[in-house]
């Protein structure tokens, strides 16, 4: 809930900037002002830039200087009010109501369903930031220790460092509160290990303390930078990618894939796991001769172990697939990930993979969604309808479907997925 918070707020400030929202309410406090951060790898699924907390602030890492703290001096004063102070309120209320017929010859499905939403939340903010032309000027006084084990660390691994200067914060406690209502046909006569029949609802709330960091921007330290955008259309940039980050999943040895699926399965069913995997994945990404690649999950200590007697090469590119696929079940819900393992083991994600690449094409004329879609079973429909929609896509008429602009990022996160999932059946 706290991610649908910050997100919120970051939208609503700045619609087109770089004001990147804090995901997890644990990890607010390291994504304040002077703090050190690093960018997370490109993907097309993250159309604006992410990154990573670290454990060190800006005169962490720094040479000793002369006198008074130079750094430090550079925070607002807690004593002064901030003349940058907003106010977001919000309520919102809905109800849906449709249904979608999808032809299975000789007989007709209809799915239908019913659903309400509610969300409301009033959250008083404060923006402190740092000028930038005192931290180029800083960057003159105080010079980097290169030295430093952090900073050591960074260049070998040939990373960049950036330091937030800008932040988004809350001057009051907030809270967030969310409800939903649904009943449906259509969840009904999915796979009963994801749904039941009848009506569901939930009702959840977060309190927001004080001070806590909500969004944040920040500069690169070094001078070392690559510009990053869209040099051909979005997906074939997007095959481009997916195909560069996920080829060694479909070469993998017979023994070494099932160690991999096995981790892979286990993550999709855990949220926690995932993220476990993630940092561990980073974690040699960052620095492969010095990672731990230790854990207390019997799913995951087999491919850990695994990795670490690996050669240098075959760990680093097999990491990064992993890596890169963990990155797109991040972008997806839960269910999305329980859906697709379903999807995985009744062997339709090569159908699936197709049935995302042609909406993604975005081409009404030349589209093959509604074909595609068609020549699924009755339960692989619903099982596919269900996990479509979840990535925004709107389904149009007898099995026409179609996604929003800015839906993209979802969509490609799913298109990926699938295309990871892919690799390793083929492997």
């Amino acid at each position: 809930m706290f991610k649908k918070v910050t997100q919120t707020v970051a939208k609503q400030m700045d619609p087109k900037g770089d004001l990147v929202p804090v995901h997890s309410i644990s990890d607010q406090d390291h994504f304040r002002l002077l703090c050190l951060v690093r960018r997370k790898r490109k993907a097309r699924f993250r159309p604006f830039p992410s990154y990573r907390r670290t454990e060190f602030r800006l005169h962490d890492v720094l040479l000793p200087g002369e006198g008074e703290d130079s750094v430090e001096s550079l925070l607002p004063s807690t004593a002064s009010r901030s003349p940058w102070e907003f106010t977001t309120v919000g309520s919102i209320k809905d109800r849906v109501d449709g249904t979608l017929s999808i032809p299975i010859d000789p007989a007709e499905v209809e799915v239908g369903g019913a659903a309400s939403m509610s969300k409301q939340w009033h959250v008083k903010l404060e923006k402190k930031h740092i000028l930038v032309a005192k931290l180029e000027a800083l960057r003159e006084e105080r010079k980097i220790n290169m030295k430093h084990t952090f900073i050591e660390q960074l260049r070998k691994a040939r990373q960049n460092l950036y330091v937030i200067h800008e932040t988004i914060e809350t001057s009051e406690e907030a809270r967030y509160e969310e409800s939903t209502q649904a009943e449906a046909k259509f969840m009904a006569q999915l796979y009963a290990k994801f749904s039941a029949k009848g009506t569901t609802g939930s009702k959840q709330s977060i309190t927001i303390p004080r001070g806590c960091t909500l969004a944040f921007r920040a500069m690169q330290l070094t001078i070392e930078d690559t510009a990053w955008g869209f040099a051909h259309r979005e997906l074939d940039a997007l095959e481009k990618e997916v195909k560069e980050k996920c080829h060694i999943l479909s070469h993998l040895a017979d023994e070494l894939n099932a160690i991999t699926v096995k981790s892979i399965k286990a993550v999709m069913r855990d949220r926690s796991l995932l993220e476990e995997l993630s940092e561990k994945m980073e974690a040699v990404l960052d620095d492969p001769d010095n990672c731990e690649l230790t854990t207390q999950s019997p799913d995951l200590e087999v491919l850990l172990s695994t990795l670490k007697i690996s050669a240098r090469c075959d760990l680093l590119s097999l990491t990064e697939a992993i890596s890169y696929t963990l990155d797109a079940f991040s972008e997806l819900t839960q269910d999305q990930l329980l859906l697709l393992l379903e999807s995985w083991e009744v062997k339709i994600v090569p159908q699936q993979l197709k049935l995302v690449r042609s909406i993604l094409e975005q081409n009404a004329e030349h589209s093959t969604a509604a074909g595609l879609l068609s020549s699924f079973s009755q339960q692989q429909q619903q099982l596919t309808t269900a996990v479509l929609e979840m990535s925004g896509v709107e389904l149009q008429g007898s099995s026409a479907a179609a996604c929003k602009k800015e839906n993209f990022p979802s969509l490609a996160a799913l298109y990926a997925a699938l295309h990871a999932l892919h690799c390793l059946s083929a492997s």
